[in-house]
């Protein structure tokens, strides 16, 4: 069992399965070359194997105490540095590129990411579809809660494809790299988690009008049991949009979870909405 107790208000579980922690490692693809961002090292056990394996490792930690005992335990490695902060609020891609040269602008991201922020956390890393990161990373691997996970992996029509999926599969390629059971922490978390790739690429089908299309997406699935015509009459007329469907050849009938990213930038890119409706 770690020394460090895990504080409920950063949402912490030491991971401490050595399986899980070979399979992140294989799955970031790490080369002598390799800078790495990490979000939440808490007591380094991943950051260890990450120094080995990277030309660098910055790592950023919210907790104080942790940070301490960090610099105590890698702190003489010429190939870590440390940021306390929280990663939400931290202006990091300044911060990056004012680093010492072995720091600046790392290419990949390895973490086990605290579970009630992933959202925020994946905004921070690919940007979003109407402002993408402006310096993609070549590849994110991170520790999730499984459902996440599933969600950005899923396919049109799958119970887990959501607003999430639109989101993040507009931007990146995702691969479901393996289950991580509860037990595999300390404390064990009351969810199973995963292991997921991410790969930001450029944008296959671009939106012509990507703030529209984000605000279709999240009033699309603002209620899932809904069709989408219904969903979607704040913003547009049904009948108009009955029309526009059967144009795309997509079912009328269809909900927001049936159709995949290229027919909701179909979509969008067949609407001129006025500009009051895309108030978020």
């Amino acid at each position: 069992m770690p020394s460090s107790r895990p504080r409920k208000r950063f949402a912490q579980h030491w991971l401490r399965s050595d399986r899980a922690l070979a399979s992140i490692v294989k799955a970031a693809d790490l080369s002598p070359d390799d800078r790495v961002l990490e979000i939440g090292p808490g007591t380094g056990i991943l950051t260890r194997q990450l120094l080995s394996a990277a030309r660098s490792v910055v790592a950023v930690e919210i907790d104080r105490d942790l940070c301490a005992k960090l610099t105590k335990k890698l702190g003489d490695r010429d190939n870590f540095l440390l940021l306390q902060g929280d990663i939400l609020e931290l202006d990091l891609d300044q911060i990056l590129q004012t680093l010492p040269e072995p720091f600046q602008n790392p290419n990949k991201v390895v973490a086990n990411i605290p579970y009630n922020i992933t959202g925020p956390i994946l905004e921070k890393l690919l940007g979003t579809i109407a402002a993408p990161h402006p310096h993609p990373y070549k590849a994110i691997v991170l520790l999730v809660q499984k459902e996440v996970a599933l969600r950005l992996r899923a396919n049109p029509g799958s119970k887990h494809f959501g607003a999430l999926s639109v989101r993040v599969q507009y931007l990146a390629d995702c691969e479901f790299v393996c289950d991580v059971g509860a037990k595999a922490f300390y404390p064990p978390p009351k969810v199973d988690s995963a292991v997921v790739r991410l790969f930001p690429r450029e944008i296959v089908t671009a939106a012509d009008n990507p703030k529209q299309l984000e605000t279709l997406v999240k009033v699309g699935f603002s209620s899932k049991r809904k069709m989408l015509r219904n969903n979607l009459k704040a913003l547009v007329d049904r009948d108009r949009l009955t029309q526009l469907l059967e144009r795309l050849e997509i079912n009328p009938q269809s909900r927001a979870e049936d159709l995949g990213v290229a027919e909701w930038v179909a979509l969008s890119n067949s609407l001129q909405l006025a500009p009051v409706n895309l108030q978020s």
